[in-house]
């Protein structure tokens, strides 16, 4: 009786090892011990990444979703990325075990790869090199009169940063095309400063899963207007020339019927990435990037996520994550139940959540839109 009890259990072992996303790859690098791994990374990978490089470390028993945590970073971030994944696997991920991507427009050296490695206990870690093609300036673009822009941007957020305008522009139509993203369903879209206040105890992207969600959001600002001024336009005109009747049209006009500004802020965002490889996302972002603005104005991903939402989901797709105690700086999300804030071990100043905060947040307006019959 026991040994069938005993191999019954080896057979349940093999076989949640054989499900586990973290072992879908066989070029993995199969982490055994600290020595071993600096003479790994010393052999292939001395001083930065040659090429892409998915490191797994102690297996995962526990029932995971097809998902990853996605943070784009680069090498002088490593102490930031550390202070957030301390509290990723704090509140989170220590209880569920998701693997983590990170991706950088150059290689990634091997002191940030050996620290991020050894500080995650389990799953996969992944470290991707952005291709040239998707942080480099398109064929049609003047740069000159790129420079110009810029120039004229300074006193705008980012107004005056070439390379932010590469992450708006990657982060809106190829991050999810990248082959360490590829291999998975999911998303947690997460930055080197962003912090969680809160336990998180319930499985988020089982969530998204279980309740057939597509795009769930935490934070919704509103855009500066000076950074997108013909970024709606084309909007609307893509919509007519398409002859689309996007159900959450409403949800982004004000009573003009103009853009009143709203968008998910994306830094935080868990989405089925099914949303974006599609043919449908694949002509919306190819129809704006054409027409120039993430060069010659200053699109960010976070209103092109957005309105790409608007055309392709409906309200039953879309879900706000009101509990988590977020924040990127300088905004906060944090639980206004008393109830939730203490059971789930919450740091916050409940007084300082934007999202229900008309004069800074979107989110009442999402709301009403969102629960109209």
């Amino acid at each position: 009786m026991l040994r069938r009890i005993y191999i019954a259990s080896l057979v349940l072992i093999a076989f949640s090892i054989y499900l586990s996303p973290s072992n879908q790859s066989a070029d993995c690098y199969h982490y055994r011990n600290d020595a071993e791994f600096k003479s790994f990374l010393q052999a292939h990978h001395s001083e930065y990444q040659s090429e892409n490089l998915s490191i797994v470390k102690s297996q995962v028993y526990n029932h995971r979703e097809n998902a990853t945590f996605l943070m784009l970073a680069r090498n002088h971030d490593v102490y930031l990325v550390l202070e957030t994944l301390q509290g990723i696997q704090d509140r989170f991920n220590d209880k569920f075990n998701y693997d983590y991507t990170f991706l950088n427009d150059e290689p990634f050296t091997s002191d940030f790869i050996y620290l991020i490695s050894t500080y995650i206990p389990r799953g996969k870690v992944n470290f991707g090199i952005i291709p040239k093609e998707h942080w480099s300036y398109p064929s049609h673009i003047n740069t000159t009169a790129c420079a110009e822009v810029r120039a004229n941007f300074a006193d705008i957020p980012y107004g005056d940063s070439e390379s932010y305008r590469h992450m708006c522009r990657f982060y809106s139509g190829f991050f999810y095309k990248h082959e360490m993203v590829r291999q998975y369903q999911y998303y947690w879209r997460i930055e080197p400063d962003v912090k969680l206040f809160c336990d998180v105890n319930e499985d988020l992207f089982r969530i998204m899963r279980e309740n057939d969600k597509k795009y769930g959001y935490s934070i919704a600002l509103f855009e500066y207007a000076e950074t997108i001024p013909t970024l709606w336009p084309h909007v609307i005109k893509y919509i007519q020339e398409r002859n689309l009747q996007p159900e959450l049209l409403p949800m982004f006009t004000n009573k003009f019927g103009w853009y009143n500004l709203c968008h998910f802020w994306s830094n935080f965002e868990i989405a089925n990435l099914d949303v974006f490889n599609n043919p449908q996302y694949e002509d919306f972002f190819n129809y704006l990037d054409l027409a120039g603005g993430f060069f010659y104005e200053r699109w960010g991903d976070a209103p092109v996520h957005s309105m790409a939402m608007m055309i392709m989901l409906s309200k039953n797709d879309l879900h706000w994550f009101d509990q988590i105690g977020y924040t990127h700086p300088p905004y906060v999300q944090c639980p206004q139940d008393a109830a939730i804030y203490v059971k789930n071990r919450c740091v916050c100043n409940p007084d300082e959540d934007i999202t229900l905060n008309d004069e800074t947040s979107c989110n009442s307006h999402f709301l009403r839109f969102l629960e109209e019959v």
